[in-house]
């Protein structure tokens, strides 16, 4: 299990079970207790069915429209050499990285849903910004956590099949991608982990979230975040995750010392009674950008998918908001947008 900082967040008890998860089995931790993963700075109680219910009863879910279109679909090299960055926008969550001569893509999305059925469900109202037929070779893939949004295993299987790339996601993940994609190139690991793979370091990182697929396998596989180390540059990849008091932004912060990018989401954050525990609003997503010091901010989670009650711009408006009277670089970009980063 992760060590290293791990060992400054204090300790919360949770009640062992014999019980284990049926996504992985290893030694508790303390974020782990032998069943379910859990945040170590916790507060209040968890939301459960009962506010499930509250939230949609008393839903004041904004009308999105049925097409919010894309400006143009982003065609990106087969690579970028040197010390270059280039970071093209697929939508939602989903990222390509060109750097170091490598292809990274995090949390891919290429599906019409975010659900586990093709009929029901959020569904997107822009398509990928960049075709599925026009990506370059993928090298390596990261997936943050298990939710439907962000594990999408029916792209997960046209990358496995195209590419074969090799997949970097946090414990218990790897059960849930090999049951579709038993040869799958997928290795798990803990918050405070690091792995290379080709030229770049892959460090897991903690954010403040939760996971399931179903009903009943609530937290028991890992969420994280990522830092990406390559080329001398150090970019921050966070997928979900709420403030819970800054911790894991400031342990990460610690580990890392500055960002030269970092992707940090701001949508799907209302109601904020609900949904302030595991999303961020745009306010909270500019004060981790400070934490962890990033010389360049994408914001990201808005605009593709409706999960939540806001609008489908009121996260990019309350972004201009958040930033009124500072200097802060903190983009927003439309899928098949790009940004190139030169050395």
């Amino acid at each position: 299990m992760g060590t290293g900082v791990a060992a400054t967040i204090p300790f919360v008890a949770k009640a062992e079970t014999k019980q284990q998860s049926r996504y992985y089995k290893g030694p508790v931790s303390d974020h782990f207790n032998g069943k379910i993963f859990f945040n170590p700075w916790e507060d209040g109680e968890i939301k459960g069915f009962l506010d499930v219910l509250r939230w949609k009863l008393n839903s004041k879910r904004a009308v999105w429209p049925e097409i919010f279109p894309i400006l143009s679909f982003d065609k990106p090299p087969e690579m970028v050499s040197n010390n270059d960055m280039r970071v093209s926008y697929i939508g939602h969550a989903s990222f390509l990285i060109q750097i170091s001569g490598m292809n990274i893509l995090c949390d891919p999305v290429w599906s019409e849903r975010a659900s586990p059925v093709s009929f029901l469900g959020p569904k997107r109202v822009n398509p990928p910004g960049v075709k599925f037929d026009d990506l370059p070779k993928i090298d390596l893939v990261l997936i943050t956590h298990n939710h439907y949004d962000h594990l999408d295993i029916d792209t997960l299987k046209k990358l496995h099949a195209k590419f074969a790339p090799r997949i970097v996601t946090p414990l218990g993940n790897s059960t849930i991608i090999k049951r579709d994609i038993p040869d799958a190139n997928v290795t798990v690991h803990d918050w405070y982990d690091h792995v290379d793979v080709g030229n770049a370091r892959i460090h897991i990182e903690p954010c403040h979230h939760w996971s399931a697929r179903g009903t009943n396998d609530r937290r028991e596989a890992l969420w994280a975040a990522f830092v990406i180390e390559a080329a001398q540059k150090k970019i921050y990849v966070v997928g979900d995750t709420g403030f819970g008091g800054g911790h894991a932004f400031h342990i990460t912060a610690k580990r890392h010392k500055e960002f030269d990018l970092a992707l940090i989401p701001i949508g799907a954050y209302e109601p904020r009674w609900f949904m302030s525990r595991y999303h961020v609003n745009p306010a909270e997503a500019v004060h981790i950008k400070r934490i962890v010091n990033a010389k360049k901010t994408i914001g990201h989670h808005w605009g593709t998918f409706q999960l939540t009650d806001e609008a489908i711009l009121k996260p990019v408006e309350d972004l201009k908001i958040a930033l009124q009277e500072s200097n802060l670089s903190f983009v927003t970009m439309r899928p098949g947008q790009f940004e190139v980063l030169v050395s």
